[in-house]
């Protein structure tokens, strides 16, 4: 979502403003600003649109001043222009927020009628002229941002300055992340460490509920009631080095590209090449007497959610419900006590998530936490952190992590089948054996890039495109779908294929091409049976399937991508690979921001 960065120093502020926000495009952005302050005064620079709107602005209207915050916009309230992007400043203060201010009316409403003039469509602009308020009737800019924060309902990240205040800025979280980073002589405040990695390797990530206060020689973190409390200041082994798009057009084609290495870096993490074996960091619960797993996600990461279920069913022999994060809390789910919730989130801050984690602790569930961000609000409050070790993913579009993701929960099942005598010791090898062949084979799907980037030219120009799937193929047909509607805008939907005949075959006639993917799997042949029905109506089909499965069926078929022969149990990490090249290739066609998509966030910080 927003992206916020902050700096107080010595070196003049806006240029290190623009580079930081550079770093925060991937989470998703309308519209941009800076704020420092000049001999006292707050200087504002925004501008609706991308970065490089920005920094025209900048080159031609330049910004002094060694203390400043800027902000990346991803509307919420008020349309994304100019007058409504960040900061929002009164004469007294300026601000830059992620997150919702769910009683910004009533905040609103109350300040007009003491006299104060709002200018903006926007929830934040009622927090500044809230402190503002208070600085006006005598209290001081630590003081008024207290009182202030204690009216705040909602989910926040906050950075805040003050006019004649050349040296402090105030930073503030609950629901939403903020991170504070160490330098010498200077210090920053950031969305994420991501955001500060080319500016400190010293990070304290705020607690829920802190503020803190910063100068150039440092920081007092407070607790919600202002109490002193001491937050740790960690080494992060994020660099800048590690954002760079290398040889690639986008981000996202640098991703998918870097499957093969990031799963085996996963891999390294869970799967003990010596004994051949998966090995997990001690559980805080016994799998053999687990009643029910819950797993809990949103998007792409719901879909790695549905692949796990298929998994530990079939293969483990445990009862496993899935659920979309912003569904769940609010069906206020009975769940067994001493049950496994089990969360999913590239950023493990995503808002829904998290919210349902917390639920799930109050239910008494054993809690752990599958994330690309080891020190996220997420696996800070989980009892197992399983980490993907993706690596940052700049792309909106998820790509690497969602493999990864898969990749650690085949890890987790496995473990689980063997705890709970579910495969014997030969089973558990050839599944072991399996994973650690992944790599190798993610490498040879990436071989037939070229025939995809072929074949996306004639899908570039379809209207509708459909996904169909059987078992763990049907959670990987709608992220197929997923990738292709949000970066390219082509309208895509996945169904079970054994549900076309329920009404979605209605669709089917020759304009509306269908991606139909059937490993050699035990549902091949009820696959193949709908591929039938459906061409016997007219469908284009493009099917992804082994040499075997190619052999029986692919002269059916008007395209056809052949996929390593593999173990059904790893095909859908393999199978999501083509998937994502086509969206990536139908997506650079049609001219789309394949990395900044429309509309569309990261990290999704609000509900």
């Amino acid at each position: 979502m927003c992206g916020i960065l902050g700096v107080i120093g010595e070196a003049k502020a806006a240029p290190i403003l623009l580079a930081g926000l550079r770093r925060l495009e991937y989470r998703g952005y309308d519209s941009a600003g800076v704020a420092t302050l000049v001999n006292g005064s707050i200087e504002r620079r925004r501008a609706e649109g991308k970065l490089g709107n920005l920094s025209g602005l900048l080159d031609d209207q330049p910004l002094a001043g060694t203390i400043g915050i800027g902000h990346t916009r991803w509307a919420t309230h008020g349309v994304p222009n100019e007058k409504n992007a960040h900061p929002h400043a009164t004469a007294r203060v300026a601000i830059v927020h992620n997150g919702i201010i769910e009683n910004y009316r009533e905040l609103r409403e109350e300040l007009v009628a003491a006299g104060y003039d709002f200018v903006t469509d926007t929830d934040t602009e009622a927090v500044a002229q809230l402190i503002t308020a208070h600085l006006d009737r005598g209290l001081d800019p630590v003081a008024a941002t207290h009182e202030a924060l204690k009216r705040l309902h909602g989910a926040f990240a906050l950075a805040i300055i003050f006019a004649g205040e050349h040296d402090l800025m105030i930073g503030a979280r609950l629901g939403s992340p903020l991170v504070v980073g160490w330098g010498e002589g200077e210090m920053f405040l950031g969305s994420d460490a991501l955001a500060l990695a080319s500016l400190t390797d010293r990070i304290t990530y705020l607690e829920e509920g802190d503020w803190v206060v910063i100068d150039r020689g440092g920081a007092e973190v407070r607790t919600a009631d202002g109490q002193p409390v001491e937050r740790e200041v960690k080494t992060t082994a994020l660099s800048g080095a590690l954002v760079g798009k290398g040889n690639h057009r986008h981000f996202m084609l640098k991703e998918i590209y870097e499957q093969p290495t990031v799963i085996g870096d996963t891999l390294n993490a869970y799967f003990n090449p010596a004994s051949r074996s998966i090995q997990l960091p001690e559980l805080p619960f016994d799998f053999a007497q687990l009643p029910k797993v819950t797993i809990v996600a949103c998007g792409t990461s719901f879909y790695a959610a549905m692949v796990a279920k298929y998994w530990f069913e079939q293969v483990a022999g445990l009862s496993v419900e899935i659920d979309i994060a912003s569904e769940f809390r609010y069906r206020a789910a009975a769940m067994p006590a001493g049950g496994l919730a089990l969360f999913i989130s590239q950023s493990g801050e995503t808002a829904d998530t998290l919210a349902a984690l917390r639920y799930a602790r109050e239910q008494g569930q054993h809690v752990a936490s599958i994330v690309n961000v080891s020190e996220s609000s997420m696996a800070r409050e989980s009892d197992l952190v399983l980490d993907t070790h993706a690596g940052p993913e700049i792309g909106v579009a998820s790509t690497k992590a969602f493999t990864c993701q898969l990749v650690t929960l085949a890890c987790l099942v496995i473990a689980a089948a063997s705890a709970r005598g579910s495969i014997d010791h030969a089973r558990e090898e050839e599944l072991s054996k399996a994973i650690a062949e992944v790599p190798a084979r993610a490498s040879e799907v990436l071989n037939h890039d070229e025939a995809l980037q072929a074949l996306a030219h004639e899908l570039a120009e379809a209207r509708d495109i459909l996904y169909i799937g059987r078992g763990p193929s049907y959670p990987v047909a709608l992220e197929g779908a997923l990738k292709l509607k949000e970066i390219s805008y082509i309208h895509a939907e996945g169904f079970a294929a054994g549900e076309l005949k329920h009404g979605p075959i209605a669709l089917i006639d020759e304009s509306v091409p269908v991606i139909v993917m059937a490993p050699s799997d035990p549902l091949f042949e009820k696959t193949a049976s709908n591929m039938e029905e459906i061409i016997a109506r007219g469908a284009h089909v493009v099917f992804l399937s082994d040499a075997a499965g190619i052999k029986a069926l692919g002269e059916l078929a008007k395209h056809t991508v052949e996929l390593p022969a593999v173990d059904p149990f790893v095909a859908p990490i393999l199978y999501a690979i083509p998937v994502q090249l086509l969206a990536y290739h139908v997506a650079v066609i049609k001219g789309t921001d394949v990395d900044q998509p429309r509309n569309l966030a990261k990290s999704v910080t609000v509900e």
